[in-house]
Parts: C-alpha cells; structure tokens; sequence
C-alpha cells in the first residue's frame, strides 16, 4: 500500500514538474525583462520633468542616501518625494540633504497599511504624466528610469514594473533569494500577467512607473488601503480597467536590503504566504501535496522502491527541476549545481507558508516594521 502511494504521488510530482516546462506561457523563463543598453549606461542628462518618484519610507536611514543617489543620476528635472512614515532614525534628515521633498506622514487611519497610507498621501503633491512608485531600499542604475518610460510609451503600457535584483552576498541569500524569484513566477506567470485580457496581474511594488490618470481613475491606494499584496492588487485594478500592464526582471534595479540569517527571510515570506493562498485551509492543503510531492516524493522515490516507474519518475523529476530553475540561475549568474538544494528550498518556503498560516489563524494577519495587522480571525 505504502509503495503504491509513493509511485502515484511520485507520478504526480513529475507530471506537475513537465507542466511547467510544456506550459506555453514558460513562467520559468527570464525572457521578460528590462535591461539598460550598453550604449546608454552613461551618466544621463534625459528631461525626466513629466516624472514624480514617490517613496514611502519608515525607518530607512540606512539605504535611503544609496536610493536617492540612484534616483538623481537618472536624469534631469525629475521631482522626488519622500513621505517619511513616522521613522524614529535621520531618513527624513538624509532626504532633505539629497534634495528630495519630504512629507511628514501621519498614523494611518484604521484598515489602512503603512505603507499604502504614505503613499496616497505623497500622490495629493503629484501632477506629473507618470508617477514612479519606489521602495527606499531600491538602488536604480543611471538610465533605467528612461527605459521604463520608454517602455510605457512605446507600448501603451499604464503600468511598468521591474522584480529589483534580490541581495545575494551570503550564503543564505544565494540560497533562498534566486528561488524567491523563482516562485514568484511560478505563482504569477509574467507571460499571462503581461498578456491583456489574462486573469493574472502582477506588479513587483518595488519599482513601478504607472500613469498617474491611471493611477487617480482606479481609485488610487484607497481602492487596496488593507491590501498586503499591494502590487499584485494595483495591477489587477488596472488590469480591470482594460489598461495594459507589464512585470519583467532587471539588473538595473537591486534591493539593498539584506537578509543575513534565515529568520530575517523567514519573516519576510511568511508575512504574506498565507495571504497568496487567500486565507484559504484547502488551498494550503493542496498546496502543501503539491510542494512534497514536486520537492520531496518525486526527486527521492527511488529511495522507497525499486520499481522501475519510480525510478524513471524521479529522473524525470530532476531532469524537470535542473531544466526549470535555470533560466533564473544563469539570469543570477549562479551556479547550475544549486538546482540540487531545490528539495530544500522548497521545504524551508513551504514551512514559511505555514507559519504564515498558524500566525492568521491565531490573530495576526502580518507584523511589519513595528505594526501589527490583525487578521479577520480576531477582529
């Protein structure tokens, strides 16, 4: 009986494997992306006045001066504000001495995240064509800006967004931040989301260019006040409207923020894992046969039985996953052999999802930079 089950769920996890591959979408593939053209990586001087960055930042004082730094060496003209959320460190102070406009934001009113509240109250100031929404720990390399307009224009397109490259200067960020990337695809294919009339939208919040009319017409941040999927959400509002969207990967685009242990990345998925399932106990469920299946029974089957068809789905199986996760290693300029920690990997982010789950359901819907958001369970 136990045999007979390893080999049907050994079958299951290759057959999910191969659909990947053979799904005409590819969402393994780095095919989507923004790149700086080697002829336009010169410091630019391009008119970048119909252009207001916006930038939500709460406690930031130790990226904030590298991300300014790489807004300015955009070009001219381009008008920055800050809306500093209340920090209790010098971000505000280190705005002001970059020369960007720094508003001093207010506690946000009941429903409303931190973040999304900063941000409607920095768009009150915003009468520019286009309104880039930046991270504060986001460092833009000279000329991306422009390739984004350029992008926006060219293909009529109300919303561009960039995945900002993940840190990978230890050996838990090149352990798990390539394979963050990784599953973000998986879970919003950029072939689909990038396609008008999909059922799928994605936007990566930590870089999007989007027409400010676009923006204002859907309701702005007051349409998504409590989401904490915020960018995903943005982009199916648009979407909704018929406007026309685009998500690709860059290197332009980098997080300065590292994740020196693996509580630190633990934290951050689990802040919105649960949320990816829509709060749901059944999509947990099936998503947890799937992940042991794809990264556990089927690579490791062999191990239980001798039978021929299980052996032949466990190659199948690793075959599937080398083919898969590396489009985004060479994209990342990592080595092939860290497809072989994808059982790993993919264990550690279904533990993530858990406790993202165990949280919701004990009252806490996320816990970020101080404050706390309750989840349904518990208000």
């Amino acid at each position: 009986m136990l045999m007979e089950l390893v080999l049907h769920l050994s079958i299951f996890g290759t057959l999910c494997w191969w659909s990947l591959i053979l799904f005409p979408w590819r969402p393994w593939s780095t095919r989507e992306k923004i790149e700086i053209p080697a002829h336009n990586k010169a410091i630019f001087s391009e008119d970048l006045s119909n252009i207001t960055v916006l930038i939500p930042a709460r406690n930031e004082g130790p990226y904030i001066r590298h991300t300014l730094c790489g807004v300015g060496a955009q070009g001219e003209n381009v008008r920055i504000i800050v809306i500093d959320d209340q920090s209790v460190d010098d971000t505000a102070e280190q705005a002001r001495q970059c020369g960007a406009q720094v508003l001093s934001g207010t506690t946000p009113p009941a429903g409303w995240s931190g973040k999304l509240w900063a941000l409607e109250q920095g768009l009150r100031e915003i009468k520019t064509h286009y309104t880039l929404l930046l991270d504060a720990d986001i460092e833009l390399a000279p000329g991306i800006v422009s390739e984004l307009r350029q992008k926006a224009s060219n293909d009529d397109l109300a919303l561009v967004s960039l995945m900002a490259k993940p840190p990978m200067n230890n050996f838990i960020e090149r352990l798990l931040m390539p394979a963050f990337i990784f599953f973000f695809k998986l879970l919003y294919p950029f072939g689909l989301a990038n396609k008008p009339g999909s059922g799928v939208a994605a936007a990566a919040g930590g870089c999007i260019l989007i027409k400010t009319q676009v923006l204002r017409s859907t309701g702005a941040f007051a349409n998504l006040h409590d989401a904490l999927i915020d960018d995903c959400t943005l982009a199916a509002h648009i979407k909704c409207t018929g406007a026309r969207t685009f998500i690709g990967l860059s290197h332009a685009a980098s997080s300065q923020r590292g994740y020196h242990e693996l509580k630190s990345i633990w934290e951050m998925v689990a802040r919105t894992a649960f949320t990816q399932l829509r709060y749901s106990p059944i999509l947990l469920v099936i998503c947890t046969l799937i992940m042991i299946s794809m990264f556990w029974i089927a690579p490791f089957a062999f191990m239980f039985s001798s039978a021929m068809e299980v052996y032949l789905a466990s190659i199948l199986a690793w075959i599937a996953m080398f083919f898969t996760y590396l489009p985004t290693l060479i994209y990342y300029q990592r080595s092939p052999l860290w497809v072989g920690a994808l059982p790993i990997i993919g264990i550690l982010y279904l533990a993530m999802t858990w406790t993202s789950a165990l949280r919701y359901w004990q009252g806490e819907r996320a816990l970020w930079k101080g404050r706390r958001y309750e989840s349904k369970t518990n208000t």
